[in-house]
């Protein structure tokens, strides 16, 4: 219920009242489990986290198949409209003085830069890419592009399709085609 409120009206239009409301809860008892507003927000940021780790398994994927993950993370996330707005009307809501999510967003950006620069220096100790490769450069393109995607996708689903595009441009980024999807059924 809360991370509805806060996807379709944002932090500072949702409120403690109608969150509870759609809980079946009194102010009071959502009160007892965040102490706060912010705290609540940062729950619902956290259990959005918690869901896409779960998604990884055993491990980050490392080098180009971190790079294919992107495109799948794309592809699941055209069938989570709900979890897509949420992070797009937070994430840009919190680069506003005072923003709760501020940090966690300042955070969450600093943690993907890393996660997809080291899988481009794997990709290039690997052999998979070339040398002098602009790693910290590609990484900001790479978020840039899936979540400026993520946008437009929200504005105008039938005109974007995310897992293509995030697949195109990555591989124009890279300069290589990414490995083919693994087969998962067997």
């Amino acid at each position: 219920m809360a991370m509805e409120t806060f996807a379709t009206r944002g932090y500072h239009h949702a409120s403690l009242a109608e969150i509870a409301e759609r809980a079946g809860l009194t102010q009071a008892g959502v009160l007892h489990h965040f102490r706060t507003k912010a705290g609540l927000l940062t729950g619902v940021l956290e259990l959005r986290d918690a869901s896409d780790i779960e998604e990884l398994g055993d491990g980050r994927p490392h080098g180009l198949a971190l790079l294919r993950h992107l495109v799948d993370t794309a592809r699941r996330n055209a069938e989570r409209e709900g979890i897509v707005r949420l992070y797009a009307v937070l994430s840009a809501e919190s680069v506003t003085a005072g923003h709760p999510a501020q940090e966690y967003f300042r955070g969450r950006y600093a943690g993907l830069r890393e996660i997809v620069a080291t899988a481009l220096r794997e990709a290039v100790a690997a052999g998979a890419l070339a040398p002098g490769l602009p790693v910290a450069h590609v990484a900001n393109g790479v978020i840039a592009v899936m979540d400026g995607l993520q946008v437009q996708w929200l504005l105008a689903p039938a005109a974007v399709e995310m897992a293509e595009t995030t697949e195109r441009v990555i591989e124009a980024l890279i300069g290589v085609p990414l490995p083919p999807v693994p087969d998962r059924a067997g």
